[in-house]
């Protein structure tokens, strides 16, 4: 069989994570099912690790022109992937981040990871935010099948787009393999780095509105009113927006200075960053699934994370829950953390909660739902 899969979002260094849902689960499943050809549409010119050296089944195709705007999207799929489909005969398309041709009658699956651009318009930028809501109920009603990482997505997405939930499957995502408790002398040396040896907390994302930093600094700043122990608050992700209330909540900070923000950190150092900090706190409003709260239990750091969408879903009794309008809320689980022995009881919970998630357990259910698509056609 012959399978093409959307690898557009397999960038070094710029990967969030769709990105790694995609490398994750492409790199395992071409080495699975070696009977199988796997072309990977790529927008621009690859680097070697994504064309998984070894596995003579994987045939990269790069298309143009690169998706990086609206217009170039619908160019990118509309044109470039629905002719490379039929050019390469392809029985079977699979897009990880939801986008898809809709001129094709190639069964696809294409998994939509959240749709929360439709329950907040002031989100995305204006053009993004059009496309988005125009064109993804139609991707979701053209896919031979959807998958997506949550039942809380699943239930979303049947409801908003009117889908049968007999067409979603449930793929929950993993975390990467590098996430790992460190020993005290990588934490004292890590911390030594960031902060100068001081505590911290961790808030990591990509930073969106919806992901409420400006609740976490507001809440922050009220810890430091108590703190003696010199806490910090590293914040990494890229500022994809920073204006408004988040700006506002910044340039009002009385403890700016104990903000540390690194950008982007690769995984290997944001393992050692994740497993020194004294908890992750996670305030984000929306989440198809949360993705650094189970990064947080490998690394054996207690998680604080919103008690809305499916991040009860994915953190189970291992999460110590906030409402992330309430400031005040998200300082009282700060300060309950700060307690050495429920931070270890929520900690032990998050050995047991991990075992449920991985991307050998992604790959295997992405796998089945792939299957499905070939078969209903």
């Amino acid at each position: 069989m012959r399978i093409a899969i959307n690898t557009r979002l397999l960038v070094k260094g710029k990967m969030d994570g769709i990105g790694w849902f995609t490398y994750e689960t492409v790199k395992r499943m071409v080495k699975a099912h070696p009977e199988h050809t796997f072309y990977l549409l790529f927008d621009r010119k690859p680097s070697k690790e994504f064309l998984f050296s070894g596995c003579r089944n994987v045939i990269p195709v790069v298309l143009y022109p690169p998706a990086r705007h609206p217009i170039l999207w619908w160019a990118f799929f509309e044109g470039a992937v629905s002719m490379a489909l039929k050019r390469h005969h392809i029985d079977l398309f699979l897009s990880p981040d939801g986008f898809m041709p809709l001129h094709s009658d190639i069964p696809t699956l294409t998994v939509i990871h959240d749709i929360n651009f439709e329950h907040s318009t002031d989100n995305l930028r204006p053009s993004h935010q059009r496309y988005m809501t125009h064109f993804f109920p139609r991707f979701a009603k053209k896919a031979t099948r959807i998958a997506t990482v949550s039942a809380y997505s699943k239930n979303d997405i049947s409801n908003t787009y009117h889908i049968d939930s007999k067409k979603i499957d449930v793929v929950y995502d993993g975390a990467h393999e590098g996430y790992r408790h460190h020993s005290e002398e990588e934490k004292t040396a890590i911390r030594r780095r960031f902060t100068d040896g001081k505590p911290y907390l961790i808030f990591i994302s990509t930073i969106l509105k919806r992901k409420n930093l400006a609740n976490l600094l507001r809440a922050f700043d009220k810890i430091k009113q108590e703190d003696t122990t010199g806490l910090k608050l590293v914040v990494v992700g890229s500022r994809v927006w920073w204006q408004d209330e988040l700006a506002e909540a910044y340039d009002n900070m009385a403890n700016q200075c104990d903000v540390i923000m690194p950008g982007h950190v690769e995984p290997e150092e944001l393992s050692a960053l994740l497993s020194a900090a004294e908890a992750l706190v996670y305030p984000s409003y929306f989440e198809g699934f949360g993705i650094p709260i189970l990064e947080a239990m490998y690394a054996e750091t207690a998680v604080i994370a919103s008690c809305t969408t499916s991040m009860p879903e994915v953190g189970g009794e291992a999460v110590l829950y906030i409402d992330p309008s309430q400031p005040d809320d998200i300082v009282h689980a700060i300060k309950q953390l700060s307690i050495h022995s429920i931070r270890e009881e929520y900690i032990a919970k998050g050995r047991i909660q991990r075992t449920k998630f991985s991307w050998d357990i992604t790959t295997d259910l992405l796998w089945e739902s792939m299957m499905k698509t070939v078969d209903s056609k």
